[in-house]
């Protein structure tokens, strides 16, 4: 990449405060600024490093004002993290894209496959399979029988996609998730021992929905399991059988739903929060890092904390009184001593 800093602020329609004339060929991040790279700032903490980074162009939000003196050309935009999201997309879009089909590779003869599709090398697309147009699928990946990816999806390498599971248009799986393996479903019999209970679902994933490397959904034991729309999921997270996902719902990694919950649209779930299995939760409900959900969840825009999650203003306060425990019992402690003194 070669522009000017006047290209680029006309590209994001944005106001230049400095040399229009300042060139990057790179972009970097702010506190480690290279001479010529172009970087952002919308995180208030790092402002500290707009005034001694190297970079040669920052984007930053319109109502940021300076302490000091700038050796920086800046680009105010409304947004200034949102600026350099349509800056990278374009730059990613500017890549070469891969297309043709890479041998070694497996397609059986009754797939269909639409047009501008990339099949990477040890691949295998299985039995009446269906790949939209521009479909991506990197090597290494499985695609079994009956799954149906349409338009413009990317599958990276190494993904597993079971047999008669869809994914919509425009989702990105990456690598080493797996999609439609069995539920976790047993019944223990006369002797005690667990008998598999045959999971013949399938997951459904609606279209611009990403899902993080590792992450594995299970398939329905009948029926299916859900991602709606727009739904974003990061690395290393459990969606259990017949779980359904809100459109618009993001879950942070090491998250874990158990089967049969019922998850709402526009929710978010920090890191290793754990929902238990047959619960309703409502929309826009938020679950702070590490939150366990026992029970299923009333209020809709709920802010939740703790094991069990509790509401975030009374766990705050809990928390409180939570440190200052070995205090209080020092104290108390104290206070039966002195009671026991005056008693004898």
């Amino acid at each position: 990449m070669n522009f000017k800093a006047s290209q680029i602020a006309e590209f994001l329609k944005g106001k230049i405060d400095g040399d229009p004339e300042a060139v990057v060929t790179d972009v970097s991040k702010i506190e480690e600024g290279k001479e010529n790279t172009l970087t952002f700032l919308a995180n208030p903490k790092y402002s500290k490093y707009i005034y001694e980074t190297k970079a040669s162009v920052v984007i930053v939000n319109d109502d940021f004002t300076p302490e000091k003196e700038l050796s920086v050309t800046l680009i105010r935009v409304p947004n200034a993290y949102q600026a350099l999201a349509t800056l990278l997309d374009l730059y990613e879009k500017s890549v070469p894209q891969k297309t043709g089909i890479e041998q070694p590779s497996y397609i059986d003869d009754s797939a269909s496959l639409g047009e501008d599709i990339y099949v990477g090398a040890f691949a295998y697309i299985g039995q009446n399979v269906k790949l939209g147009n521009n479909v991506k699928i990197y090597p290494q990946s499985y695609i079994g029988d009956n799954v149906e990816i349409k338009e413009n999806s990317i599958i990276y390498a190494g993904v597993k996609i079971y047999r008669n599971c869809k994914i919509g248009n425009n989702c990105i799986i990456h690598s080493g998730a797996v999609i439609g393996s069995d539920g976790f479903g047993f019944a223990p019999d006369e002797n005690g021992e667990y008998k598999k209970i045959a999971q013949i679902g399938n997951v459904i994933l609606e279209d611009n929905i990403e899902i993080g490397s590792n992450t594995t959904i299970d398939r329905a034991t009948m029926g299916s399991t859900l991602i709606h729309r727009g739904a974003k999921l990061d690395n290393l997270i459990q969606i259990g059988h017949n779980v359904e996902v809100g459109s618009r719902t993001v879950m942070a990694a090491q998250t874990g739903i158990a089967g049969s919950t019922k998850i709402g649209k526009e929710c978010m779930m920090g890191g290793q929060v754990g929902i238990a299995g047959h619960l309703n939760i409502p929309d826009r409900v938020k679950f702070g890092a590490q939150a366990g959900v026992p029970n299923s969840v009333k209020k809709e825009g709920a802010v939740l904390l703790g094991t069990p999650a509790i509401d975030a203003t009374n766990f705050a306060k809990s928390f409180i009184i939570f440190k200052n425990l070995p205090d209080i019992y020092r104290k108390l402690n104290e206070v039966e001593k002195t009671l026991n003194n005056i008693i004898k």
